[in-house]
C-alpha cells in the first residue's frame, strides 16, 4: 500500500470504449495498492472509477469487452429503428446485478470519496453527483446518465433533472477537483497529447430531437472551447509539477461504440503498459504529494 496526500485526485477522462485504455490504467493502480482518496470520472470514466473504489480489478475490463457483440448491449439496428445504441437497461441493471456482479458493499465501505458528472440539459450545466448522495439505484442511474450521448441514447430523468452525459457540460473535471480542495492531480486521458476538441457538426440535429433543450444545445456548441481549455490549463498545471498524466502517445483507432474485442484487449493491454511505464514517476509525484520522505 503506497500512502497519498490526503489532496490528491484521480480524475478520469471519458471517450466511450476507448475506456478501457483506462481499465488497463487502473488494474495497475490496484495491484500497487495505489488507492486515491478522492476519484471523478466522466461517462466512462465514472464507471471505471466506480470499479476502482469498489477494488474490483478485473470487473472493467470485463464489462467493457465480453458484451460488446451482445445485441443488448450494443446494437446499431435498435438505434436505427428508433431506440438506443447502447442498451442501457442491460448495462446498468442487468450486468451489474445479475451477470458481473457490481460491489456495493465495498464501494459504500469504501473512504474513497467519489464523483460522478452529468449534465443537466436545462441548463446546460454540470451536475455532479457524490457517492455519500446515491444509493444502489441512484448510482447506478447516474451512471447511465453520465453516458448518455444525446441522439444515441435517451436522456434519464433523475433527482427531478433531465441528464445526460456529463462530458458536454465538463468534459475533463479538473477545475471541479480544484474547487474540492485537491492540490495534485493524477489524470487519466484516452487521447494523445496533440488532440484538440473541433466544433461539433450536430447542433441542427440536437435542435430537431431536443427543441426544450435549450441548456444542452449551449453545452454542446461550447465543448470543444471548454475542452480545449482545459487542455491547456491541464498542461500548465503538469509542467508546475501539479497534475501528472498518464495518456496514449497517439490515437488509440478504437471507436467509442467499438465491437472489435481484440482492438479492446490491445488497448487495455496497452493502457497497463503505459502505467508501468510510468510507475516510477508517479510514485516519485505521490511521495511529494504525500509530503512524506521516508521511502514509499
Amino acid at each position: 500500500m503506497i500512502n497519498v496526500g490526503e489532496r490528491t485526485a484521480l480524475i478520469l477522462e471519458g471517450g466511450g470504449l476507448r475506456g478501457n485504455y483506462t481499465a488497463g490504467v487502473l488494474r495497475l493502480l490496484m495491484e500497487e495498492g495505489i488507492s486515491l482518496p478522492y476519484v471523478i470520472g466522466v461517462s466512462i470514466g465514472a464507471c471505471n472509477g466506480s470499479n476502482y473504489v469498489s477494488g474490483q480489478i478485473a470487473r472493467s475490463r470485463i464489462v467493457n469487452t465480453r458484451f460488446v457483440r451482445d445485441r443488448r448491449f450494443l446494437s446499431y439496428r435498435r438505434l436505427l429503428s428508433g431506440g438506443e445504441l447502447f442498451g442501457m437497461g442491460f448495462i446498468f441493471d442487468t450486468i451489474p446485478n445479475l451477470l458481473v456482479p457490481f460491489d456495493y458493499k465495498a464501494f459504500e465501505a469504501s473512504p474513497q470519496r467519489f464523483v460522478a458528472t452529468t449534465t443537466d440539459c436545462e441548463s446546460g450545466e454540470a451536475v455532479y453527483y457524490e457517492k455519500s448522495a446515491l444509493d444502489r439505484t441512484g448510482l447506478m442511474k447516474v451512471l447511465q446518465a453520465g453516458c448518455s450521448l444525446p441522439l444515441i441514447q435517451r436522456p434519464v430523468h433523475f433527482d427531478g433533472r433531465v441528464l445526460m452525459d456529463g462530458g458536454l457540460a465538463d468534459p475533463l473535471p479538473l477545475a471541479k477537483s480544484l474547487v474540492d480542495g485537491n492540490t495534485r492531480q493524477v489524470v487519466v486521458l484516452t487521447r494523445p497529447r496533440s488532440y484538440r476538441k473541433k466544433p461539433s457538426t450536430l447542433a441542427g440535429l440536437l435542435r430537431l430531437r431536443y427543441p426544450r433543450y435549450r441548456g444542452l444545445h449551449r453545452a454542446l456548441s461550447q465543448r470543444h472551447t471548454r475542452y480545449n481549455r482545459t487542455m491547456d490549463d491541464l498542461e500548465r498545471l503538469e509542467r508546475s509539477g501539479a497534475v501528472f498524466t498518464i495518456r496514449p502517445q497517439a490515437a488509440l483507432g478504437v471507436r467509442r461504440a467499438e465491437r472489435d474485442q481484440a482492438k479492446l484487449f490491445r488497448i487495455f493491454n496497452q493502457g497497463y503498459h503505459d502505467a508501468v511505464a510510468r510507475y516510477s514517476a508517479l510514485k516519485a509525484f505521490l511521495h511529494d504529494a504525500a509530503g512524506s520522505r521516508g521511502p514509499l
